[in-house]
């Protein structure tokens, strides 16, 4: 066995022991209307930010990439207790996570010292895709926030939109998710904006002669290259799924098989020759229900992801900060 399969199977096996001290009715007693205070919240928010959804669950998916899912990308730097932000990570600095503030607000006036952070990551992701017009799971609870951020874990091991499929593949494999974890979980994309930054390389000069990416629809290169110049506009930002962009539904998968996905990271799951994960994106164009089953399951286990639990950690007073 090579040492990377040792490696990955001790994570395998550190990830099952944590996961299994997890449970939806964790707060049963101690905070039985969790679910509720977050929604009231998200509610509200969502009102005046349409993208709020995609917002959350970004932050959530890039938590729990680097070191578990413990609520250490809301960490802002901390020079005395020797903290860098995550959020300094060229794959988070457009992460927008305010909204968590408001929900720890709520939930601290209820139950204070209660809920952890990396909690309200994983179960707002679940409310917030469910009211955007997606399929709803039972939320394994029971995180504790991590005391500490790795900002150089959040460089490597997030994949980026530039990045190939082999590369986003390796990134997935190393969390203990499969083809179809990769599939499932970058639906997340059919709602949300990114920006043109991410994706100015696929319009111009993707592999350095001058031309856009191939595998791009023309008609949708034209339109991007009007909100996206060539040499301004960095923060501009495009629908990643034009057709319903706001609302949670299987249409990404059919923007893949039209060859307008937005990002590369994304389009290389149809367009990548001999690809396992093209049979996977035909499944889930071809079935919405399919898509929300495997999407649902997705999300549980990537939230299983090494979890401190226990008394690992420490719930978290204010979440951009440790206690």
């Amino acid at each position: 066995m090579s040492q990377f399969s040792v490696v990955l199977l001790i994570g395998l096996m550190m990830c099952g022991a944590c996961s299994a001290q997890l449970s939806p009715t964790f707060y049963a007693t101690s905070c039985p209307n969790v679910s509720s205070i977050v929604l009231g919240v998200v509610q509200q928010a969502r009102q005046s930010d349409a993208r709020l959804g995609a917002k959350i669950i970004r932050a959530h998916f890039h938590d729990c990439f680097v070191d578990g899912c413990d609520g250490s990308v809301l960490l802002d730097n901390d020079a005395a207790n020797g903290i860098q932000s995550e959020r300094a990570a060229i794959p988070n600095q457009s992460l927008d996570v305010s909204a968590v503030a408001d929900i720890k607000t709520a939930l601290e006036s209820v139950c204070p010292g209660v809920v952890s952070c990396a909690d309200i990551l994983a179960l707002a992701s679940q409310i917030l895709v469910n009211l955007d017009g997606g399929p709803t799971w039972q939320v394994p609870l029971g995180r504790r926030d991590s005391r500490t951020a790795n900002l150089a874990g959040a460089t490597a091991n997030i994949p980026l939109a530039s990045d190939g499929f082999t590369e986003v593949q390796r990134k997935f494999t190393v969390q203990g998710l499969d083809s179809t974890d990769l599939v499932a979980l970058s639906g997340a994309h059919t709602f949300g904006k990114a920006q043109c930054v991410t994706f100015r390389n696929r319009l111009y000069n993707f592999t350095g002669d001058g031309n856009p990416d191939p595998t791009l629809d023309p008609t949708l290169l034209q339109s991007l290259r009007q909100s996206c110049p060539q040499n301004t506009g960095d923060s501009n930002l495009s629908d990643l799924d034009p057709t319903t962009p706001n609302r949670f539904d299987n249409n990404y998968f059919t923007n893949l098989q039209n060859n307008r996905g937005l990002l590369q990271s994304d389009q290389e799951l149809f367009s990548t020759t001999g690809a396992d994960t093209v049979a996977i994106v035909n499944r889930f164009a071809g079935s919405q229900t399919q898509f929300f089953d495997t999407f649902g399951d997705s999300m549980i286990k990537m939230g299983n992801i090494s979890p401190l639990t226990g008394t690992n950690g420490e719930i978290r007073t204010t979440c951009n900060r440790i206690n």
